[in-house]
């Protein structure tokens, strides 16, 4: 891979509904750019960017994956995103660190429920964007009804930037709004042609020429007025006008395509490259400073100190953690050392590498904007800031989805709860989202999780990559008893056998607490009936004896206990004598 400046470097993630061909994308792009010889298949199991073998199964996307290739000059840094609700959090994590989308939309759907949920994450996150109709191949596909799909449910300003050429089996090519140019891609010489815009479309191409250049003249006050004195704008006009819409989020530009015959693609490779911002372009990078909470800034130059953000941790059983991060400040050289502000501690670094779906390259140094990864990094997780120690910075972190879903797990063969407690715990570091205890009550080791489908997915990583097999079952209920009505009660202990006894006498008020309300201890004791000491006493006994309730010995919560009279004997009282009065 050549060696690119920050300002040639384009990071952007394809982003979309599960299903809408967002891997077939990206090998579309690999293929048109000339990197593979031959466009990997979902369908067939053949693509470089869903290796992991729970991907080739289910022919969806589990997890996120890189590549990059070379266009035009400059280097695109392409993260797949998966589009199951099940993997969101990759998603969310992988556009924390991207400067730009390509979101997909079916041409046959139009936009389904989880592209809004993403659409929402790159408003989050301040995105430019790209829409991408997809499949426009398929039977059934039609452009003007993906169209209104956006504009209803996603309701941004949208502007068509390419007209189809036929539809479904029809479907040849694209007209591109921009250059006015009607192009095909052949598919053998894996060049793109140029034709002539078919007699038949002529009037529909003026008009949404007509809306572009006036949806980019909108965006500027000089421009509106050059458009309203002449009517038209020059290519420079248009290109400068459409860039600083699209980075400043004012306008979104809709591209069509069929990513599985690659017709549509290399407009939308030009879209990116002269369109979407550089690493340069989106600055400065705002994080704070450890310790103060203070605002603390970076500049995405190679002079800066260095800084990075952890995006995705994948758990390998032979090579350990391999860390991917995006840089954003500074450079970084293999075999050196990084300080990981989050945890304030400091990592060796060895080898680093660009990875190729799952093949690493290594790579000498890194500069602000490179996407890349380090294997066996100790104590470095998702979410952690990179950088150096004596100009220390923490960026914001992508905070996991709460798990929804719950399995109690156990080894199928017996003396393997150990390898469990491992096996799930390096997996955790893999999938923030995924979350592992031992309930106190029940003994059962419970994993929680997004969804049916994603526990299942862990329960086959588990048995490839750590030999673990196991067994999910529905937990079991792990039941409580409350009050219904306020009492007061008198816990009274006295014990006289020869010698000192004992003696501790309580009265308490016990009311209910709404439900989650746990337990909250009142002393309201006036004058000396109780002597200081003996108070606490009393709590203690109280929270023991909540461990085990009268109705059918569960746990007791939701409750007040206010301790709010009694008497002690000043030769036979003692903390236990007014514990066991508590009780």
């Amino acid at each position: 891979m050549s060696k690119y400046e920050s300002k040639s470097i384009r990071n952007l993630a394809i982003i979309g509904h599960g299903g809408t061909g967002k891997t077939t994308l990206c090998e579309s792009f690999l293929y048109v750019a000339g990197k593979t010889e031959r466009p990997g298949r979902v369908d067939e199991g053949t693509s470089s960017m869903d290796y992991e073998p729970e991907e080739q199964k289910r022919h969806v996307s589990i997890s996120a994956a890189t590549n990059h290739i070379e266009w035009d000059k400059h280097r695109i840094n392409i993260i797949d995103t998966p589009g199951d609700s099940n993997f969101t959090f990759d998603t969310k994590s992988c556009l924390r660190i991207v400067d730009g989308a390509v979101v997909l939309v079916d041409a046959v759907g139009g936009v389904e429920f989880q592209t809004e949920k993403v659409w929402e994450y790159t408003d989050e996150f301040k995105l430019p964007r790209i829409l991408f109709i997809s499949r426009m191949d398929r039977e059934r596909a039609d452009f003007a009804n993906a169209v209104e799909s956006i504009r209803t449910r996603l309701g941004k300003k949208v502007t068509i930037a390419s007209l189809p050429i036929g539809a479904e089996s029809a479907f040849s090519g694209v007209v591109d709004l921009i250059t006015m140019k009607a192009v095909i891609f052949d598919n053998e010489k894996r060049v793109t042609k140029t034709i002539d815009v078919p007699g038949d479309m002529v009037g529909e191409v003026k008009k949404y020429r007509d809306i572009l250049i006036e949806d980019i003249a909108e965006t500027d006050d000089e421009m509106m007025n050059k458009y309203l004195e002449g009517g038209e704008l020059s290519p420079e006009d248009l290109r400068s006008g459409l860039r600083k819409g699209i980075v400043a989020g004012a306008i979104t530009p809709v591209i069509c395509g069929s990513a599985l015959n690659h017709i549509g693609i290399t407009s939308l490779l030009d879209t990116i490259v002269q369109f979407f911002p550089s690493p340069v372009d989106r600055c400065p990078i705002v994080g704070k400073k450890p310790g103060t909470g203070e605002e603390e800034t970076r500049l995405p130059e190679e002079s800066a100190p260095f800084s990075a953000l952890v995006f995705k941790t994948i758990a390998d059983p032979y090579a350990g953690r391999l860390t991917l991060f995006r840089v954003y400040s500074g450079t970084l050289s293999s075999d050196s050392s990084v300080f990981n502000a989050s945890r304030k501690i400091t990592e060796r670094i060895g080898n680093i590498f660009f990875l190729e779906g799952k093949i690493q390259k290594p790579v000498a140094q890194l500069i602000p904007g490179d996407i890349a990864a380090i294997a066996k990094l100790k104590e470095t997780s998702t979410g952690d800031t990179l950088c150096a120690e004596k100009t220390s910075i923490i960026y914001p972190r992508v905070e996991p989805t709460r798990a929804i879903i719950s399995f109690a797990v156990e080894p199928k063969t017996r003396g393997d709860e150990d390898k469990l407690v491992s096996s799930i715990h390096r997996l955790t570091d893999e999938d923030p989202t995924l979350t592992f205890h031992r309930d106190d009550q029940t003994r059962e080791m419970i994993l929680s999780g997004l969804g049916q489908v994603h526990i299942e997915v862990i329960v086959e990583k588990m048995k490839r990559k750590f030999g673990l097999e196991v067994n999910l079952k529905t937990p079991k209920v792990p039941y409580k008893e409350t009050i219904k009505g306020k009492t007061t009660v008198q816990g009274r202990y006295k014990k006289q056998s020869g010698g000192r006894g004992q003696f501790g006498d309580t009265w308490l008020d016990i009311e209910p607490l709404p439900r989650g309300g746990g337990f909250e201890f009142a002393d309201r004791i006036v004058g000396g009936v109780i002597p200081h000491q003996y108070r606490p006493a009393v709590e203690k006994g109280i929270v023991e004896a909540m461990a085990e309730g009268v109705l059918a010995g569960y746990p007791v919560v939701d409750l007040r206990v206010s301790l709010v009279d009694g008497s002690y004997h000043t030769v036979d009282s003692s903390e236990m004598a007014f514990k066991i009065a508590g009780s």
